[in-house]
């Protein structure tokens, strides 16, 4: 679970770079999960993640009013940020794949584990620049009402993920996760 919510902070926080919001929370892209992890957006939460992002988006479309050619770099940078989803999800896959390989030999080669990680990384980097150009494009095309219609989306996108953050801080901490959790813990395993 803390992968997905790490990917959808680095997807929400592509989308406040293109969009000119800061967001404070997290401005750099994480590394690449482990090579047993999900891939981008993975698993059942991440595919509602990512239906909840697309309502999102197309609550956001139906009030921007775009003109013909804002409506052009919108779907360029819809279909920018799809096409580069897919692209991260097949590289993962294939580097799971190739991790996998690699443990069923007797001698690690962690030489080549860290290269193929450092490969995905500048290919993630690459994919999240690609998205951002997009949709700074499509941002630096509105006019101010525009922009504040869309700052406006973000800004209750952000408080709904700091919410959503700080719920999943509260149940790690009552399953042993947090500090408390595992002060717990560890008294609860003590022999008297």
């Amino acid at each position: 679970m803390g992968k997905q919510y790490r990917i959808l902070t680095a997807t929400a926080t592509a989308l406040a770079l293109t969009f000119g919001a800061a967001y404070a929370a997290t401005s750099d892209a994480p590394s690449a999960p482990p090579p047993s992890g999900p891939g981008m957006m993975g698993g059942p939460g991440g595919h509602r993640m990512e239906m909840g992002m697309q309502k999102q988006l197309d609550q956001l479309h139906g009030q921007l009013k775009l003109n013909a050619d804002q409506e052009k770099l919108w779907q360029t940078a819809i279909d920018t940020m799809k096409h580069n989803r897919d692209t991260m999800r097949e590289s993962h896959r294939q580097m799971r794949q190739q991790f996998e390989s690699m443990q069923n030999q007797p001698i690690l080669d962690l030489n080549a584990m860290h290269a193929a990680h450092q490969k995905l990384e500048q290919q993630q980097a690459q994919l999240h620049e690609e998205t951002s150009t997009a949709w700074l494009n499509f941002y630096n095309s509105l006019n101010d009402q525009q922009k504040t219609t869309v700052s406006t989306a973000l800004k209750k996108h952000f408080a709904m993920m700091r919410e959503h953050g700080h719920k999943m801080h509260e149940r790690w901490g009552k399953h042993g996760g947090g500090p408390d959790g595992a002060a717990a813990g560890a008294s609860a395993t003590a022999k008297p």
